[in-house]
């Protein structure tokens, strides 16, 4: 038989033996007492261990107060935070709420301010604009006067054209005429009885300034035939800013009466050699005393 055979065997019939033999009963006990406590003594462990919970319970159970005491602690002083939290919050409301509507106010008033200033600006740019008009109207009012007295001057000197007849005289030791205007109307009477040509002296007004800088009366001599449109100035001298202001009248002349001068042309004995330079620029004929003429270019 072998070992297992044996315990299976001991493990079948040893309730019963131990059920009906106290002696082997006995036995097996006190094989046993080393390895495992007596009832006694569970006992008395058992009740130990009471104590040991019941001591611990009533530790736990300290504990659990303090704990509880501490929470409420801290709930109170939450709670107060919570309290001064609140009424910081509804404090800073009521300080936002009133810089709100002291900025809604200024807003309002600088609104208003600006609504003023934008009427007060219309008003005036308004009333500037009526004053703008009525100095156009009154400076074309006498323009087209302007205009009509020079018609009818045109008209006049055009009927009474062979009255004027003036004489060459000496306008000095190089030219021999008498004065600027006893050549433009000799000048004017050749040109007009021997060559059929029409000679205007104008006078108009440059309400702008275009010409000097400032409103000023504006003289020019023309010479008109067959749709050939050549604008003169005739001076005793020319210089260089002479010769700019008769390309500033030409332009003048050209704008308002929408035309093209065929041809611009200066008659001087005396011209400044740096007005040939603007002339030259400007496309305006320079006709001056021949040697004059060659010395000032020599000296450029």
């Amino acid at each position: 038989m072998n070992l297992t055979e044996v315990k299976e065997i001991v493990r079948q019939e040893l309730p019963h033996v131990l059920r009906t033999d106290k002696t082997f009963r006995y036995v097996i006990q006190d094989m046993l007492r080393e390895s495992f406590a007596s009832k006694q003594e569970t006992e008395n462990r058992f009740e130990q261990m009471l104590k040991v919970i019941k001591e611990n319970q009533a530790e736990i159970r300290a504990m659990r107060e303090e704990s509880e005491r501490k929470w409420k602690k801290q709930q109170a002083k939450d709670q107060a935070w919570h309290e001064e939290s609140e009424r910081k919050w509804k404090k800073q409301q009521a300080k936002d709420q009133a810089w709100h509507e002291e900025s809604e106010r200024k807003w309002k008033e600088q609104q208003a301010k600006d609504q003023a200033w934008h009427e007060e600006s219309e008003r005036k740019w308004k009333e500037q604009r009526a004053e703008n008009q009525a100095r156009r109207e009154e400076s074309e009012r006498k323009w087209k006067e302007q205009q009509a007295e020079n018609q009818a001057r045109r008209e006049e000197m055009r009927l009474f054209i062979n009255k004027y007849n003036s004489s060459v005289g000496a306008l000095g030791s190089r030219w021999g005429l008498h004065s600027e205007q006893s050549f433009r109307n000799a000048l004017k009477s050749i040109l007009e009885v021997s060559f059929g040509v029409q000679v205007l002296n104008i006078t108009e007004y440059d309400d702008e300034g275009e010409v000097f800088g400032h409103p000023d009366q504006i003289e020019l001599d023309i010479i008109i035939k067959n749709g050939l449109l050549i604008i003169c100035e005739l001076k005793s001298s020319i210089s260089r800013s002479d010769m700019y202001i008769f390309g500033r009248k030409v332009q003048f002349y050209e704008k308002h009466h929408d035309t093209k001068a065929t041809r611009q042309i200066v008659i001087s004995p005396m011209v400044d050699k740096h007005a040939y330079r603007v002339a030259e620029k400007l496309g305006i004929e320079v006709y001056s005393y021949a040697e004059d003429v060659k010395q000032m270019r020599n000296e450029e």
